[in-house]
């Protein structure tokens, strides 16, 4: 049999709402760096790129998502493995993710093309059993097969869903189940975790999605007929997904859609180390706690401490006389909870979402195309913001109709375009742009150009822009 294509398929679209307020809509978990360094998505990446006989790494994320993830894989990515994006406008689950990759690996690698689904926030500590499972994964998805990877089980799990199997063919899957069915579930030897992780050729998933959920892949091929593709060469290739024919997916997991539905339906029991990081306990499972049973990350002082998490992104955190609690600190956001209540975190972001505050979507700093702005300060009728422009890069062409801005550099030379003038302003020098003046920022140098940004007027949400020109495609 001739060597099959594999294509890793990387979904990158969960928020991670019970690793608030670490996680936000737009920085989910998937973008949370470990102790090494590396964020979850960038091993991902490495997971699949690193596999033998690849040479391309497909991801499908939200569009906002986009220019975030193209840093994080161009920061580990030597050059050699090609890039491919499918850009969602907006969420529709992982049925709809699957059948846009199959569609585009059917197109470009042929029908008998694999696709190795890979989940953005997952961990695998043994690659060379990984590799091995996807060998084993790959041999049965080529003889039709629509494979999954069983995770065998070290404990009864009730977080997690299972896969009642004979062999290598799945019986059945199972819901998460309460505690008495998750340790007889062990028992058996029957069972596996679910871990998420699947594999089977393009034409053999698209053959069953048009059995098993006909409505989802005829919404899809119409959507992926009207979008928008660029490429440049054979390394990059990216498509945005026709946002008013994407809106008629329906919102359904795969799982649901095809998997439990199927006939042809294998599994691959493995040990590979894997950990489906969805909560602060089982972020801080990969570290070494101190002898009291803390987990702390960074500059953090404990008295009669035991059994806490405690993390702070930016100031020192003191604990006196406290057990078994989660203390998480970022710049704009302080979490508090009892340990055994980490999978509540997601209600309280929840309730934040439905009452419209920002800490649910965004943080402090926030990242932008052309990189980032935080804010310092903001009150009655002013916002005080850090822009840093990467080298190179442009804010769009724009108009505010609400407020001003005055625009100081720190650091670098900045060009700027200010309603009818187009000027250089070096480091120490300013300029203010009135409401209602189209004006730009670029930075034409090498190194990051930094401005501090001062905002006045009567309303200063970030809605309040009109785009004109955008080289990101935004306008």
């Amino acid at each position: 049999m001739h060597p099959v294509h594999i294509v890793p398929t990387i979904l990158c679209g969960g928020v991670g709402s019970r690793l608030w307020p670490l996680s936000r809509e737009a920085h989910p978990k998937s973008f949370i760096r470990l102790e090494d360094g590396q964020s979850l998505v960038q091993k991902a990446f490495l997971r699949g790129a690193t596999l033998p006989g690849v040479s391309e790494v497909l991801t499908v994320t939200n569009r906002d998502l986009f220019f975030k993830i193209e840093d994080e894989f161009a920061a580990v990515n030597p050059g050699d493995t090609a890039t491919a994006f499918i850009l969602e406008p907006f969420g529709r689950n992982t049925a709809a993710a699957v059948a846009a990759s199959a569609l585009y690996v059917q197109e470009t690698h042929g029908e008998d093309a694999l696709l190795l689904i890979l989940a953005a926030d997952h961990l695998i500590a043994d690659p060379q059993a990984f590799s091995a499972a996807v060998a084993e994964a790959a041999r049965l998805a080529a003889d039709g097969g629509l494979v999954t990877f069983g995770i065998r089980p070290h404990a009864p799990e009730t977080g997690y869903g299972y896969i009642e199997a004979q062999g290598t063919q799945v019986l059945r899957f199972v819901e998460k189940p309460s505690l008495e069915k998750a340790e007889a579930f062990v028992a058996s030897g029957r069972f596996y975790w679910n871990s998420g992780i699947f594999c089977f050729s393009a034409g053999c998933i698209l053959e069953a999605m048009a059995k098993h959920c006909p409505a989802v892949l005829a919404a899809t091929q119409a959507c992926f007929a009207q979008s928008r593709r660029r490429a440049q060469g054979q390394r990059f290739f990216q498509m945005e997904l026709d946002s008013a024919r994407f809106e008629a997916v329906p919102d359904i997991s795969i799982d649901y859609a095809v998997m439990e539905k199927a006939e042809n339906v294998a599994v691959v029991p493995c040990d590979i180390g894997w950990k489906d990081i969805g909560s602060w306990t089982a972020l801080a499972d990969l570290g070494e706690p101190d002898p009291d049973g803390n987990l702390i990350r960074g500059d953090v002082t404990l008295l009669e401490t035991r059994n806490c998490i405690i993390q702070s992104d930016d100031r020192l955190v003191g604990a006196v006389g406290i057990e078994d609690l989660i203390v998480i600190d970022t710049p704009d956001a302080l979490l508090i909870a009892e340990k055994g209540r980490a999978q509540d975190v997601k209600h309280l972001y929840a309730e934040l979402k439905a009452q419209g505050h920002e800490a649910h979507r965004l943080h402090r700093t926030v990242h932008r195309p052309w990189g980032t702005y935080t804010v310092l300060e903001e009150g009655e009728g002013f916002k005080i913001k850090r822009l840093v422009v990467k080298p190179g890069a442009s804010l769009s062409l724009q108009m505010h109709r609400h407020r001003s801005e005055h625009w100081v550099v720190v650091s670098g030379t900045a060009q700027v375009v200010n309603g009818d003038s187009e000027l250089l302003i070096n480091t120490n020098e300013s300029t203010y742009i009135p409401a209602g003046n189209r004006h730009r920022l670029s930075n034409p140098g090498q190194l990051d150009l930094v401005v501090i940004e001062v905002q006045s007027g009567g309303y200063l949400g970030e809605d309040d822009i009109v785009r004109f020109d955008d080289i990101y495609g935004r306008a």
